[in-house]
């Protein structure tokens, strides 16, 4: 059934992506103007829609950087219930700025986190600031034209290849393929811990890397303990064998299920949409789930920390660059030590 309805949205796809390189054309040719700033913005994002592991990505940059400058973030704020600019401050919930940008809120107090729809207005409200930041790193921002980064990097999955994907309906691009070109640095996430170089460059040969974009491959690391409200933490070793309930509402909750189910965690999983609100009666079934504890994601968590008092718990992920962590983070620091000394 799947099949057929992409085979029946195929001419839409056409359609769809007549309009985007008509309008990615424009941009290139100067005839639709983007806006350049002269503070260093590390645009990270993707050809496609969800499930790449932007959150994860914008945090290891975030930790790489937030000791040395002082870092914004800015997002969309996806599913907030406001408009507009806002800085996120003591008042900051998830429904003012969005699930994610309040995870970075939670979790580093250093840096500044904002949301716009309108990133130009956003970028340039952030530079108002009396401590205005060094750095700005724009949260899936790849289609946004109307901004021209000094530094992009493109997000794609292991097990979902860019290049094996169709345009929207039929497929899940948000534009052509061709426009990876923009991208400096390219990064294959998701991967499996053992990569060997021989696949690295079979991967990379298959992306149709240019001579002016590196490729990086990232895996994600997970917590050996989970987390509740207070920080308190239970060992997954000490789940074993046990029943759990796994609440996600994230595009692909497949590698954190079978990560517990690895770690030999009886899942009873319950699946909702990514960014999903969670309703009283969403509620009510998790809690009468039959199980001791709840487990979610950090960024499902941020949703529902305040709806559920007790039993829930949270695992934490990062991503590692894998064989060449070293030669990534010399790029974006020079970037960023360059861009801000050149000011």
């Amino acid at each position: 059934m799947i099949a057929l309805l992409r085979k029946i949205a195929k001419p839409f796809s056409l359609l769809y992506g007549g309009v985007t390189t008509v309008r990615n054309a424009l941009y290139d040719k100067d005839i639709l103007k983007s806006t350049r700033f002269d503070t260093p913005i590390i645009n990270v994002g993707n050809l496609s829609v969800g499930g790449t592991g932007k959150t994860p990505h914008i945090e290891y940059l975030v930790r790489l950087l937030q000791d040395n400058y002082q870092v914004a973030t800015l997002s969309r704020g996806y599913k907030r219930k406001t408009k507009g600019f806002l800085l996120a401050d003591e008042n900051a919930t998830v429904l003012t700025i969005g699930d994610e940008p309040y995870q970075y809120f939670q979790k580093f107090k250093k840096i500044q986190v904002a949301v716009c729809e309108k990133r130009v207005e956003g970028v340039r409200r952030l530079l108002l600031n009396k401590n205005k930041p060094d750095v700005v790193l724009l949260d899936d921002a790849f289609q946004h034209r109307q901004i021209q980064a000094g530094l992009t990097i493109l997000l794609t999955p292991y097990n979902d290849l860019f290049v094996d994907d169709s345009l929207l309906p039929s497929g899940n691009l948000r534009e052509s393929k061709v426009g990876a070109a923009r991208a400096q640095l390219i990064i294959v996430t998701k991967c499996p811990a053992v990569l060997s170089e021989k696949e690295q460059f079979e991967i990379a040969k298959k992306l149709n890397v240019q001579l002016t974009q590196t490729v990086y491959f990232s895996i994600i690391t997970y917590d050996t303990f989970i987390y509740n409200k207070v920080l308190e933490k239970i060992a997954l070793k000490d789940l074993f064998g046990k029943k759990v309930t796994l609440v996600t509402g994230i595009a692909n909750p497949k590698p954190l299920l079978s990560f517990l189910e690895d770690n030999k965690i009886v899942i009873n999983h319950l699946e909702f949409s990514d960014h999903h609100h969670f309703s009283s009666q969403d509620i009510s079934v998790i809690l009468e789930a039959e199980s001791s504890v709840i487990i979610t994601t950090e960024k499902d968590f941020m949703r529902l920390k305040d709806k559920i008092k007790t039993k829930l718990y949270y695992l934490p992920i990062q991503v590692a660059i894998i064989n060449n962590e070293v030669d990534f983070n010399l790029r974006i620091k020079k970037y960023v030590e360059q861009s801000t000394g050149n000011r």
